[in-house]
């Protein structure tokens, strides 16, 4: 009798023994877990692109970071995985604190250096996919739903744009646009008549815009999707700009366009659609004969965003009138009031004479 009480008290310590060693394996299993994915390393945007050493970034509360390397903002500029692909998120909200005069918000690149075209051999690539765009807006202003994501930025004079990329989309719309605009480098010291002409690469231009506030054109049948990649080149070599666009499934567009001697010189070379957007408005100057000679410029690249809370009465053009929930800027990103772009590559070449462009940012910030 005593023997078997002793086998079975020997047996059920054994099980308890078993029971608490395999908790203990268990629970010593999770802590390791755990302490393994604190470690993960973080994955900054300067280990996805490694340029970081050539730029300024602008995030979209206004701030100056300086060189972004191994540096991430969670509300403006971080990493994400997909799959395999590590993607740079730029983003930034209808509304909050901007950077020097602008009346929108970004998150942006900016080229340290500036160059000179009439000796440039520089040079931008990027492979990006815009994540959204603004939910609200006025649909009858052509910047409404918009975000630019590559610029080419005069430091000098009137500071004026020879190059901005952008993406516009319609709410309800699958396909948006990609198209481009030239800025006229205004002639005398006024630069209130300053204008862009916008041409189109996949879909419409910046002209085609809706009939009411919340009436909407027909969606481009050659559009760009939301998520849908594309590319583009900048290359400015001897004063002329060549572009080349590419997305898979798109045809490929180039264009070209002299930075050193002007087409619109005169009222007469206004263009049609620059008549019909800007000179309504009291934007109808002419440009200076040899365009952007002798200005330093350099490229800008990422998430500016051109949807803003302004009033249309402002500015016909750029004042969207959209919803800022008063600058909160979660609020505005938990209903869709915002610009977010993905880039994947990103690669600069610059010129041999290309000097420090410190002083714009000093006089900007």
């Amino acid at each position: 009798m005593y023997k078997k009480i002793s086998v079975v008290v020997i047996l059920g310590l054994s099980v308890v023994l078993t029971s608490c060693k395999d908790s203990s394996k268990k629970a010593k299993t999770a802590a390791e877990e755990t302490i393994e994915k604190q470690q993960e390393k973080t994955v900054y945007a300067s280990d996805v692109i490694s340029f970081f050493n050539d730029w300024n970034l602008i995030l979209g509360d206004g701030s100056n970071v300086g060189h972004a390397v191994n540096f991430e903002n969670k509300d403006f500029f971080y990493t994400v995985k997909e799959g395999e692909t590590n993607w740079v998120v730029f983003k930034a909200p209808n509304a909050g604190d901007t950077h020097g005069t602008s009346n929108n918000t970004r998150t942006e690149l900016a080229q340290e250096k500036k160059w000179y075209p009439k000796t440039a051999n520089d040079k931008l690539t990027a492979t990006l996919k815009v994540m959204n765009v603004s939910s609200t807006g006025d649909a009858r202003v052509a910047s409404t739903h918009a975000v630019v994501v590559g610029q080419i930025h005069s430091a000098d004079a009137h500071e004026n744009e020879p190059l901005k990329i952008f993406y516009k989309k319609y709410p309800g719309h699958t396909k948006g646009s990609v198209f481009w605009h030239y800025e006229i480098n205004t002639a005398g010291e006024d630069n209130s008549g300053r204008w862009d002409f916008s041409s189109a690469v996949w879909g419409n231009d910046f002209s085609v815009v809706g009939t009411g506030e919340n009436t909407y054109p027909e969606e481009p049948k050659d559009g760009i999707a939301l998520g849908e990649e594309f590319s583009y080149e900048i290359v400015v070599k001897d004063g002329v700009m060549n572009l080349k666009f590419t997305s898979n499934g798109h045809e490929t567009k180039t264009f070209t366009k002299n930075l050193l001697e002007s087409e619109y010189t005169t009222k007469a070379d206004i263009p049609s659609q620059t008549q019909a957007l800007f000179v309504p408005i009291g934007q109808d100057g002419v440009e200076r004969k040899t365009a952007y000679t002798g200005e330093g410029l350099f490229f800008k690249l990422g998430c500016y965003n051109q949807t803003n809370g302004k009033s249309p009465d402002v500015n016909q053009n750029w004042c969207s009138g959209a919803e800022t929930h008063g600058g909160d800027i979660h609020k505005q990103y938990e209903d869709g009031n915002y610009a977010e772009v993905w880039f994947k590559t990103a690669k600069i070449e610059i010129s041999e004479d290309a000097v420090s462009n410190q002083e714009y940012f000093t006089k900007n910030d």
